[in-house]
């Protein structure tokens, strides 16, 4: 069966999307508190939101008329690969209401030998969901649009072994995937103002992710702290 993700895509063009999460020991880590974010995202305008964890996806769909980009985070002993990393994770996040799943797509060992082509043409033959591929560099970027996924995020620049040396927002990435790859590019991770949204999108970015420069109240608390104590 071949599935059309141009709808669900076309809504996510030139816009804001937020990234409604927070740290598993804060108290906005609640289902209520994140969908109620994400709602007030959606009310100004945010044309999706970014929701970890099938019960925050869930909370989130009874609130929201917006795309759901969905994941869930998962430390797999052994392995680095942590954003939705086996189908099982991503089925479930599609079942709590996801309309975009998010998946690591670094060039980093999978769990259980599972490829990354494979998971993407499960989540596509078994949910009928368009799969985003989180990545680090060009050569993922690419590898993952070889294996099928439907749009590519700068997410995982600056946070892998290859890319600990760089810091985000990858600008640099996002013109060279939007130069090498045939599928929208969404500019994620170090998203700081206003104006560096302006920028990503006049560099060809077809949507923008911000989370903690909106929604990252506990680490913003802490930095604002450290800087007058």
């Amino acid at each position: 069966m071949v599935y059309k993700f141009d709808s669900v895509i076309a809504k996510l063009k030139q816009g804001l999307i937020v990234s409604c999460q927070a740290p598993v020991d804060s108290p906005l880590h609640d289902p209520i508190v994140i969908a109620a974010i994400a709602r007030a995202a959606e009310n100004q305008g945010a044309v999706g939101v970014r929701i970890d964890t099938p019960a925050h996806v869930s909370a989130v769909k009874q609130r929201c008329t917006v795309p759901i980009i969905g994941l869930w985070k998962q430390q797999i002993p052994g392995y680095d690969v942590y954003i939705t990393p086996q189908f099982a994770h991503a089925a479930a996040i599609a079942r709590a209401g996801a309309d975009i799943i998010a998946i690591d797509a670094t060039q980093r060992q999978r769990p259980e030998g599972e490829t990354l082509s494979s998971l993407i043409q499960q989540i596509h033959r078994e949910l009928g969901k368009p799969v985003m591929a989180d990545v680090d560099t060009i050569e993922s970027a690419i590898a993952a649009v070889a294996a099928g996924a439907d749009i590519v995020g700068t997410t995982l620049y600056g946070y892998t072994k290859q890319t600990t040396h760089l810091s985000p927002p990858g600008f640099e990435l996002l013109t060279q995937i939007v130069e090498k790859v045939a599928v929208p590019a969404i500019c994620e991770g170090g998203i700081a103002s206003p104006q560096m949204a302006r920028q990503a999108l006049d560099l060809g970015a077809y949507a923008v992710v911000v989370g903690t420069a909106i929604t990252g109240i506990d680490y913003l608390v802490k930095a604002y702290r450290a800087a007058i104590s």
